[in-house]
């Protein structure tokens, strides 16, 4: 087995490595049914063509591969190996995999429990217009991991010396990267959400955060740990950077009120990691923050996985209309 942390964080758990959970695990050109990707820059056949070219290139097998989550990027598990490999899925984010391969490495160094790069290959791996990393499958353990487990994570990475060349925190700057990326969207619908990039970027720069900056996770979900045999390990680091704790904080919450998250998940994050963000007056504003990064996450792939589509418009209904009480389903 295999854990996979999503874009929207967990609906069910299961399996993977660094990339994105899946909410429902579908197999590969072997037979079953895969997750539908229309005529869009990344189609099935472009995504499978792309995995053989990485395989061929490490020396691994690609056939019999799962497809496991197809949002921010396309996650792959391997049939013959032991090993994920994830393929970014915005060209305007690829900038982000160098950085991953380094903060994936420095967390190594420092003995952190995250998943590990597959060893002997140098990443990121190109293959065409497509980058890639490849990470070890993490054996999963016997329960689902919980906001106890994210939060001793969370309490170990905020405590380390930040490495160099580590970016700021920039919680808008992906947003609009993928709204300059996105494969359709109606004007009115870009407008909105450009507008509304600018109003919460103003209401940002009026925050005061009461924790000391740290090496913060960035999309510290608990479906981005992975509970293994020996204990939980974090994965994804697209958006590590140095920033607010308060900001790792926020996605647990978030997610309570937008996903239906177990509501005790958080209460066990607060008494692990000793801290309550939604009683700081700054977290309406973190929490506009990840419900716009949790919408726009799929903007990249609209014409390449339709399936999205609908969700997104109800997102963004809920948004116009002020609707901040409405329970979101993940993106599939």
């Amino acid at each position: 087995m295999t854990a996979v942390p999503t874009a929207d964080p967990p609906g069910q758990q299961h399996v993977g490595t660094a990339g994105a959970r899946h909410g429902a695990s579908v197999s590969g050109r072997g037979g079953a049914r895969e997750p539908a990707v229309a005529p869009g820059r990344f189609t099935l056949d472009k995504l499978h063509a792309a995995l053989a070219r990485i395989c061929a290139g490490a020396g691994l097998d690609h056939r019999g591969a799962t497809l496991l989550r197809f949002t921010n990027n396309a996650v792959f598990q391997l049939a013959s190996h032991p090993v994920v490999v994830r393929i970014v899925g915005s060209v305007a984010l690829r900038h982000r995999v160098r950085k991953v391969v380094r903060v994936a490495n420095w967390l190594a160094e420092h003995d952190v429990p995250a998943v590990r790069l597959l060893p002997g290959v140098a990443q990121p791996v190109r293959a065409g217009e497509h980058l890639a990393t490849l990470w070890l499958t993490v054996p999963s353990g016997h329960r689902r991991a919980d906001g106890r487990d994210l939060a001793v994570l969370l309490r170990r990475l905020h405590r380390l010396p930040p490495p160099d060349g580590l970016p700021p925190w920039q919680p808008l700057d992906d947003v609009r990267r993928r709204l300059a990326d996105a494969e359709e969207l109606a004007a009115e619908d870009r407008e909105f959400l450009e507008r509304r990039c600018a109003e919460i970027e103003t209401q940002l720069a009026e925050l005061r955060f009461p924790l000391p900056p740290a090496v913060v996770h960035g999309d510290a979900h608990v479906g981005n740990v992975i509970l293994g045999r020996h204990g939980p390990v974090l994965c994804d680091f697209d958006s590590t950077c140095l920033g607010p704790p308060e900001w790792d904080l926020t996605a647990l919450p978030v997610g309570v009120a937008r996903l239906g998250h177990p509501s005790q998940w958080y209460r066990q994050l607060v008494a692990e990691y000793g801290f309550d963000v939604t009683g700081w007056s700054g977290y309406p504003v973190l929490r506009q923050v990840r419900e716009l990064k949790l919408t726009t996450s799929v903007l990249p792939i609209l014409r390449s996985n339709p399936a999205v589509r609908d969700e997104l418009h109800r997102r963004l209904a809920d948004f116009r209309a002020g609707n901040t009480s409405s329970t979101w389903s993940p993106y599939r």
